[in-house]
């Protein structure tokens, strides 16, 4: 097992069981995050949105809805896992031992669980990880495991990014026949 920094866009190839990412961003949530999610999921569950309810229940204030922090904690897991993702193939065994407030500030890692290639799609692997989800005192507000179908080296396509790079670089290079 090795720990590796994250980085743009891993392949395929890139994984090996055991490694571990501690992905580079943390994320303090707000209010308006919580209470935009609530809306647009239409949870109309008190907890989250009104300051009285929550004020009576054993947390005493509002919870940050749950999908709100799955889907967060997925996006902080991108860049590190599935930035070359040919599909997400779905979310196992989530678990949220702890709850998530206003303020909490939430941060992750990923370990690959499992890497192997694909049977149907010789261009893609198929990764299993477990993602865990902390806030600023260390403690675990989310687990989850993911399984994602990921593009193997030189079979990732092209993005406009790369696209345009590929089209300045070709432009650098006639410059450079015409002695311009």
């Amino acid at each position: 097992m090795s720990v590796k920094p994250g980085w743009q866009g891993r392949c395929f190839e890139d994984f090996e069981v055991g490694d571990v990412y501690v992905h580079p961003l943390g994320r303090t949530i707000t209010e308006a995050d919580n209470v935009w999610t609530t809306m647009l999921t239409l949870n109309t569950n008190p907890i989250h949105f009104d300051y009285n309810y929550a004020a009576q229940t054993e947390f005493g204030k509002p919870l940050v809805d749950s999908t709100f922090t799955l889907a967060l904690v997925t996006g902080m897991s991108v860049t590190d896992v599935s930035q070359n993702a040919m599909a997400n193939l779905g979310w196992d065994e989530v678990r949220l031992p702890a709850p998530v407030f206003h303020g909490d500030t939430i941060y992750a890692k990923s370990e690959v669980l499992e890497a192997r290639g694909s049977k149907s799609r010789p261009n893609v692997g198929i990764i299993r990880i477990k993602t865990t989800g902390f806030n600023q005192d260390g403690t675990t507000v989310i687990e989850f495991k993911r399984t994602i179908m990921v593009y193997r080296r030189g079979h990732v396509p092209a993005t406009a990014r790369d696209l345009a790079i590929r089209a300045a670089n070709q432009q650098t290079e006639k410059k450079g026949e015409n002695g311009i």
